[in-house]
């Protein structure tokens, strides 16, 4: 599993946005029961971030 941080966009103010993207084993994701472009949430807690369907 990975943790990738890439620009979304630069604002005129020079600014830069961000977005971040965790990448997952075709095993996790096939474990989970996870399809390619489904909605997913996330529940923040002080041991992680757990994902969960929609």
């Amino acid at each position: 599993m990975k943790l990738q941080k890439h620009v979304s966009r630069k604002a005129k103010s020079g600014d830069d946005y961000f977005k971040w993207e965790v990448i997952l084993s075709k095993e996790a994701v096939k474990k989970a029961g996870f399809k390619e472009g489904e909605e997913l949430k996330e529940e923040v807690t002080k041991k992680g971030i757990l994902l969960k369907k929609k």
